[in-house]
């Protein structure tokens, strides 16, 4: 706790160092800021989309993994719901950065986000990167089963480029995953190769929304250490799981390092017919 505490201390200072610099820079360099042309990529997007890895497909596996978005359908309802909700949020803020986070291990944030991925895979006239940067116990490659031949690390250290490594679902989503951990995650989150590699990642495929999926907030310091790279994080509670306190508690965290976006109660067990309307 103490070193998630210090953490949080340090991570605080860095983020108003960065806001302060930012106000500088608007304020003092405006022809800079107004004129700089946008990076422009070396492949047109279109096709550095279609040459990504198609999403091996396996329906038998996705239901043994509960998710049910991959059918569509009654059960995919809620999710269709929340990610209509991420949509204004996001486009209401002008935020594209998203981070999933839970306060503790096992509320199902990794499932939440390949349900989700799968709901904007039907989402029309959007692009969407899902990129699993728990680089400590990374889940979502086992939920979807898929058996990557790399890991989001390589990638963060310029071994593998993310053209080699990300998979497509359908034409409208992709994929970063990883294929175990990694050693020093914290280290490897905070390096500036590491941010470097995510915005060329942006430039490329420039997607409307990228999601990562984190470690849980009591499991290390490695996602106070991303936290200040990204624009909202969404907490996903596990219900009769979950105390009142954590969540807070989490909220409270998220809250000194990036914008809460909302928090979800995953795992009901008990819902209403009429889930569409009043899931949440």
């Amino acid at each position: 706790m103490e070193r998630i505490q210090e953490a949080l201390a340090k991570a605080r200072a860095a983020r108003q160092k960065n806001s302060a610099t930012r106000a500088d820079q608007q304020q003092g360099s405006t022809n800079r800021t107004e004129h700089a042309p946008a990076p422009v990529p070396s492949v047109p997007v279109d096709d550095a989309w279609g040459a990504l890895a198609p999403f091996k497909l396996n329906r038998a596996h996705l239901r043994k993994h509960r998710v049910v978005a991959a059918e569509g359908g009654r059960d995919s309802a809620p999710y269709d719901l929340l990610r209509t909700k991420i949509i204004h949020q996001a486009q209401s803020h002008g935020w594209r950065r998203v981070a999933i986070v839970s306060p503790d291990v096992g509320a199902g944030k990794s499932t939440t986000l390949a349900n989700l991925a799968f709901s904007f895979e039907r989402q029309r006239d959007m692009r969407v990167l899902c990129v699993d940067l728990d680089l400590r116990r990374p889940m979502l490659h086992k939920v979807l089963g898929q058996e990557p031949d790399h890991s989001m690390a390589d990638i963060l250290e310029g071994r593998v480029r993310f053209a080699e490594h990300g998979l497509r679902l359908g034409q409208r989503v992709g994929f970063g995953l990883n294929r175990g951990p990694a050693p020093n995650p914290s280290e490897l989150l905070l390096s500036r190769e590491a941010r470097a590699a995510l915005d060329e990642i942006e430039a490329g495929y420039a997607p409307d929304l990228v999601f990562f999926d984190i470690s849980p907030l009591n499991a290390s310091d490695d996602n106070i250490a991303f936290l200040q790279n990204v624009d909202c994080a969404v907490i996903i509670a596990a219900a009769e799981a979950t105390p009142m306190s954590r969540i807070d508690q989490a909220e409270r965290q998220v809250a000194e390092l990036t914008n809460v976006m909302g928090i979800v109660l995953n795992k009901c067990r008990y819902i209403s017919d009429t889930e569409g309307y009043d899931y949440y």
